[in-house]
């Protein structure tokens, strides 16, 4: 459906469509009618569907810009996802002039106080700081015409149930409430009983969340064969921006250190690193500096990124609902994605439970060999040198390459530097994980069905968490077929140029 059967105003389908937007998310389609309708709405759907747009275009439509008062709430369980609704829904209503205010823990409360006393009209913010504000008196919810739980079911695991009640009760009873959710439980629909009025539900199905635009694939591999197994498919498939989920974070370390040490612009989140490290790494991951993100599913669940090409599932998820939320990640705005889960033996059967649940068929894929791998890190060196060239100075250099000529060859010395920037001779060794036990009632182990070869694109759990660029481009097959049999995005490197080769262990501590 489109946004301009949705009774959404000129200002902001012209916004959506500055955004990129096109045609509405199903949980858009369904929850925006109702909402400037008036309703209360439950909404049961993944990160990852569109939802901030779902309530974010009605509230900016409904917020009165000559009142100076907080009209709406949103109320999001951590940091991440409320400075990524905030920033989407400031982009959104750009046109309309939208004040829109973000309070988070961990962050100077002075500053906040400052920019409270400017007179936003829309607050998001995370429980604890919002109570912080309200005790303070700097934050006044009297006026509150929409409140926004964001999801609810991560709020409960962490145990803001009490805080968020605490802060529903300072706003005023005639209001409209929005609640969303990837999980329905027993407290969460109490929630909506206790201070909804006659709210209208909306459930997103699975097999809308695991779309046509993402081709999902397997591999059966021994744990010990991971790491190359992936680095492999990056050199063969060359994606553009990459996810790799990890269980823990013992494992999120390691994957992105050896990523690193193989030259790749990778950097790991997990909920150990401090609130300004997992900043900077969102910086650089949005601003292309790093391809490579390797996070645990609760990390990554209160980030919302755009332009993921593919999706690495370095351990397979222990429940399906993580798998739909994992690949969510990519597929998104009309774009195709690409999902790769890596499997040993004795998980297979958490593999079919994941398709029971999506409805969609994974197929097995034939990992790269070492060669066809090594021909991909020489094309994408091929592309580098090629950059480094022309930001050279060569007369710089004149002198000290005229008597580098004169001693040794040149195909000597260019060998020499794609040795270097390819890192081939890094060896990386990851910690073994215990594989995750054998699920009883599974449908067994079925390999006769057919797959790709490398992943090719058609067209171009969280608890365990807490137990243990766009760059340049390369060269290599720039034609559509080698984008349909290698899973290719836009050919670009994941690799950085220079250091030494080096044995690169990594052992737990």
């Amino acid at each position: 459906m489109k946004f301009s059967e949705l009774g959404l105003s000129d200002r902001l389908l012209s916004a959506i469509s500055s955004s990129g937007f096109e045609e509405a998310t199903p949980i858009q389609a369904e929850t925006i009618p109702m909402v400037l309708k008036g309703q209360d709405v439950i909404g049961q759907a993944q990160t990852g569907t569109g939802k901030t747009a779902a309530f974010g275009l009605p509230i900016l439509q409904k917020i009165d810009f000559d009142n100076p008062n907080v009209q709406a709430l949103i109320i999001s369980p951590t940091r991440e996802l409320a400075i990524q609704t905030q920033e989407e829904i400031y982009r959104l209503g750009k046109d309309e002039k939208a004040r829109v205010q973000v309070v988070y823990g961990g962050a100077d409360i002075r500053r906040q106080i400052n920019a409270l006393k400017d007179h936003p009209q829309i607050i998001v913010g995370t429980p604890g700081r919002l109570l912080d504000h309200i005790r303070r008196h700097t934050l006044k919810l009297e006026h509150i015409k929409t409140l926004v739980l964001d999801e609810a079911d991560e709020m409960l695991d962490m145990g803001f149930l009490d805080d968020i009640e605490s802060i529903i009760k300072q706003t005023p009873e005639e209001r409209q409430t929005l609640l969303f959710s990837a999980t329905m439980p027993a407290q969460i629909k109490r929630v909506g009983v206790q201070f909804m009025k006659d709210p209208q539900q909306v459930k997103i199905k699975a097999k809308e969340l695991t779309t046509d635009l993402i081709d999902q694939y397997y591999v059966r591999l021994k744990e010990y064969e991971k790491f190359d197994t992936m680095t492999r498919f990056f050199d063969v498939q060359d994606p553009e921006v990459i996810l790799v989920f990890c269980r823990t974070k013992r494992r999120v370390d390691e994957v992105s250190k050896g990523l690193e040490a193989r030259g790749y612009k990778a950097a790991g989140l997990h909920g150990d690193l401090t609130q300004a490290r997992r900043s900077q790494i969102m910086q650089e991951f949005k601003r292309g500096k790093i391809d490579i993100l390797v996070a645990t599913d609760v990390a990554a669940r209160g980030i919302d990124i755009s332009g993921v090409t593919h999706v690495y599932n370095y351990d397979i998820p222990q429940d399906p609902d993580s798998y739909v939320h994992r690949v969510g990640r990519t597929g998104r705005a009309g774009k195709h994605g690409v999902s790769i889960t890596f499997a040993t033996p004795n998980e297979m059967d958490y593999l079919r439970e994941i398709e029971k649940l999506t409805k969609v068929r994974m197929l097995p894929l034939k990992p790269p060999t070492e060669q066809e791998a090594f021909v991909g890190q020489l094309n994408s060196a091929e592309s580098d040198i090629a950059d480094l060239i022309q930001k050279t100075n060569t007369d710089k250099y004149q002198k000290m390459a005229d008597k580098l000529l004169d001693e040794y060859e040149a195909t000597d010395l260019v060998a020499a530097l794609l040795n270097d920037v390819t890192r081939d001779n890094v060896k990386v060794k990851i910690t073994p994980e215990r594989p995750l036990s054998r699920h009883h009632g599974g449908h067994g182990h079925n390999s006769h069905r057919g797959g790709g070869h490398w992943g090719g694109s058609r067209n171009n759990h969280r608890n365990n968490d807490r137990n243990s660029g766009r760059n340049r481009s390369r060269n290599g097959g720039g034609n559509r077929d080698r984008d349909r049999n290698h899973g290719g995005s836009k050919n670009s490197s994941k690799r950085s140029s220079g250091g030494s080769k080096r044995r690169f262990t990594i052992k737990n501590s």
